[in-house]
């Protein structure tokens, strides 16, 4: 059974009411507005409207999702400012937001995920965990300038950069 098509008006009601509840992206609610059949001139309408009634903000949207990932998944600079790429945030937000990022609570994140990994490891070799360790760093964004000497802490034989 086909929808019942969605008027403008009620998808700016859905999308405020979204925002309200959580911060959005705009390239997201753009995408969902495609997926309801909104005309591209109506969206731009609605985007604009979410904008001026401060509803949608790409800038609060960078600072929250960088707050977030970083704290909840333990992601790193280089993967949460891919993430928010792909979510179309201006390079100026995404360079605002991860500023924002504490360095000593970063690299205390990196060492505890590093520290929590190494545990699971069953690795019989040293130089295999220690290769293992810097997979798994590098995957969740880490910087390499950081991974090295965190792993090298961890792993015996680990100064040979």
């Amino acid at each position: 059974m086909p929808r019942k098509p969605i008027t403008p008006d009620n998808a700016f009601l859905r999308l405020a009411t979204l925002c309200a509840r959580c911060e959005q992206a705009e390239g997201d609610l753009r995408k969902k507005l495609r997926d309801w059949g909104i005309a591209p001139g109506d969206a731009d309408v609605i985007i604009s409207r979410l904008k001026q009634e401060r509803y949608l903000d790409n800038e609060r949207y960078a600072r929250a999702y960088c707050r977030d990932k970083l704290r909840f998944n333990g992601w790193g600079r280089i993967k949460i400012a891919f993430m928010l790429k792909g979510k179309g945030i201006e390079q100026e937000f995404i360079d605002a937001a991860l500023a924002q990022i504490d360095e000593e609570q970063y690299v205390n994140i990196l060492n505890e995920a590093l520290a929590a990994k190494a545990k699971t490891l069953s690795a019989k070799s040293d130089e295999a965990k220690r290769a293992s360790l810097l997979r798994f760093a590098a995957s969740r964004g880490f910087e390499s300038n950081l991974i090295f000497p965190a792993v090298s802490r961890l792993t015996p034989h680990g100064d040979e950069d």
